[in-house]
């Protein structure tokens, strides 16, 4: 069964996300290795970091971590009446109401895709997958100066932000408000050529520039969200009747998912 959304699927942004994101870079592989070849070779670049703040993905890309254990009446009492009895003199310690336990480091999966130059192995386009961690802090700073190293190596850049949470690793004054966001920065431009892409849209094929005096390569982004929907069988594992994960859509956003999920819910209480 196909994905309701003609675009990407903000149910997929949850706990689903790192299959998402797995699946979607080897289908991108999948996608320009024969059309770039035999100048060139695309290959899976794939490097560990630790989130050390998960914090914010506790209940979404994190489920099961637990956040903070709150102490129950009964409990304060008899931690106090404990302290009472230990202390020394009239002055008796306060027992902590709440505690929350040392959440440890998440060690995260990330991978990009390099188009090399098959004749001399150089970096010619750089393809990032946006991850939660790259971001927020700590990890969108390091991903910023990823993109200036690259910038400054005359590498293409194409980023595709699928995610509606965090903060954009580009930030411009005219960027509109959209829930995803695809963009490309081509090897010594002095501008980011930018696809916005709201809830409703679906997902454009995007230009993957060569060494000049190639032409680019067209990458369908929609074709391969929709193959990996369908080889993964993700509607099995989404329920479309609960919210999507946050954060919130907005009202006009809610208004239109609800209209669009309302023959499919309607179909599943028959």
């Amino acid at each position: 069964m196909p994905s309701p959304f003609p675009g990407m699927d903000p149910y997929l942004e949850a706990y689903l996300w790192v299959d998402v994101y797995n699946a979607l870079a080897s289908k991108i592989w999948q996608q320009l290795a024969p059309k770039i070849q035999p100048a060139y070779t695309v290959r899976l670049e794939v490097y560990l970091v630790q989130d050390t703040a998960p914090e914010s993905e506790i209940g979404i890309l994190y489920p099961d971590v637990e956040v903070l254990r709150q102490k129950s009446a009964s409990s304060s009492v008899r931690s106090s009446s404990v302290h009472s009895s230990i202390e020394a003199g009239n002055l008796l310690v306060t027992p902590a109401p709440l505690t929350l336990p040392l959440i440890s480091p998440v060690e995260v999966r990330i991978v990009s895709l390099e188009i090399r130059d098959t004749a001399s192995n150089t970096l010619v386009t750089s393809l990032e997958i946006l991850s939660p961690v790259n971001k927020r802090e700590p990890g969108i700073t390091p991903y910023r100066q990823k993109r200036q190293r690259l910038y400054n190596a005359n590498v293409h850049l194409l980023e595709l932000d699928l995610l509606r949470r965090g903060t954009r690793a580009f930030e411009h004054s005219r960027l509109p408000v959209v829930s995803y966001l695809v963009t490309l920065t081509r090897a010594q431009a002095q501008e980011v050529e930018v696809w916005p892409i709201a809830l409703q849209d679906p997902l454009p094929i995007v230009p993957v520039p060569l060494r000049s005096p190639d032409p680019n390569v067209p990458l369908d982004l929609a074709s391969a969200l929709h193959e990996i929907y369908d080889e993964a069988f993700y509607n099995l594992s989404i329920d479309y009747q609960e919210d999507p994960p946050k954060p919130a859509l907005t009202d006009s956003d809610l208004a239109w998912m609800e209209a669009l999920l309302a023959p499919w819910r309607a179909e599943k209480k028959a």
